[in-house]
């Protein structure tokens, strides 16, 4: 059984005009954290944001109960605070700004960034999966660094900025290739090469530590973890728990000795990113294999084949395969995000927001695989 657990960010804003609202400090007293989990809900860059790392969990039924408890908590505590809490990889609006979180280093990171760091409205989802040790989590990231444009196409959830629509699925995956380091980290001979090429990289722009040497996939700095950050934060709890057991499948593939597709040069991944982050799934995306433009829905079915003895293994293999199905039905958070706009403009939007942050107490989602612990 090889251990996952999730990083969320959230956004708190106006129900009425979505423009940030700097509550974080309300609505953490809001969902009166206990001592025990105080570690696991965090303020974030942002007053308007909270992030909140997810226990450990062994399965994916775990891991949909407990955060649709937490964003259950959460839809609450802003709610009685006046504010709506999102889901979504940008801030809808940014109108009046937010106030950065009066913590030291971040702001040194604003001071750093300047109008990056300025800029700088979005919320993302990061999966950690379990590695026995560096070296194996180097063996991991060098086999799993093809698939980072699917994971960012299945996981595209901000399509707007500023209050307009970019284009694109996840304008949030486009902003953050203005950072010093970002998209698709080099090929590694191991552990020891991922150290040094890391540490040359610090104190080169505005990197002023490791942990803003921020590549899509990374070592964890403190933990024994595989850290994978190319999706946005997601809508609903099921669609971060898809990506987080994808997520788990890729990195045991990598490391079951099974071979893998030929290596893409990076220059080429990062354009597939670039792709995936324009179009979704919508219409069609590089399959990692071959470098080839194929439709969506055929990269991402080679996606679930790849993994699909991982995914088996831990019994995740058809909750996948329906989920997967779901989303070519629905569509991501991007596309809902627009449908909602284009069907009822603000109103609608936020309406989106509230009911997709969690599932009301005792009500089922029939069209979800399963939302309790197995």
């Amino acid at each position: 059984m090889v251990t996952f657990g999730v990083e969320e960010e959230y956004c708190f804003v106006d129900p009425e005009t979505l423009d940030p609202r700097d509550v974080s400090p309300a609505v953490y007293r809001a969902l009166r954290v206990e001592r025990v989990e105080s570690k696991n809900v965090q303020r974030e860059f942002l007053l308007s944001q909270i992030e909140r790392p997810s226990p450990v969990f062994e399965t994916t039924g775990q891991a949909v109960a407990d955060l649709d408890a937490f964003r259950r908590r959460l839809r609450e505590a802003a709610t009685s605070v006046g504010v709506l809490a999102c889901a979504s990889g940008a801030f809808p609006k940014r109108t009046g700004g937010s106030v950065t979180t009066d913590k030291p280093r971040y702001h040194r990171v604003r001071e750093e960034y300047r109008q990056v760091g300025r800029d700088y409205y979005f919320n993302g989802l990061h999966v950690h999966v379990h590695v026995e040790d560096r070296e194996e989590g180097v063996r991991a990231l060098n086999g799993i660094r093809v698939w980072m444009p699917l994971l960012t196409a299945l996981g595209a959830n901000s399509p707007f900025w500023d209050g307009e629509d970019t284009g694109f699925s996840s304008w949030r995956t486009i902003q953050l290739q203005r950072w010093t380091t970002r998209g698709t980290p080099p090929h590694f001979a191991d552990a020891a090469d991922y150290d040094t090429r890391l540490h040359r990289l610090v104190g080169v722009g505005a990197t002023f530590d490791d942990a803003l040497v921020m590549w899509n996939i990374r070592l964890s700095t403190h933990l024994p973890t595989i850290e994978i950050r190319a999706p946005d934060v997601q809508l609903e709890a099921w669609h971060t728990v898809l990506l987080a057991a994808l997520t788990r499948g890729l990195v045991t593939t990598a490391l079951s000795g099974r071979e893998l597709p030929p290596a893409l040069d990076a220059e080429l991944i990062d354009a597939a990113l670039w792709h995936a982050a324009r179009d979704g799934i919508s219409d069609e995306l590089v399959h990692p294999a071959t470098g080839v433009i194929v439709p969506a829905r055929e990269a991402v079915d080679a996606l679930v084949e790849h993994v699909a003895e991982a995914l088996e293994s831990e019994g995740d293999l058809e909750r996948v395969r329906e989920w997967v199905d779901r989303i070519f039905r629905e569509g991501t958070g991007a596309a809902r995000q627009r449908a909602a706009y284009e069907r009822g403009g603000r109103p609608a939007l936020a309406a989106l927001f509230h009911a997709s942050l969690a599932p009301d107490p005792g009500t089922v989602d029939a069209r979800t695989p399963e939302s309790s612990p197995v």
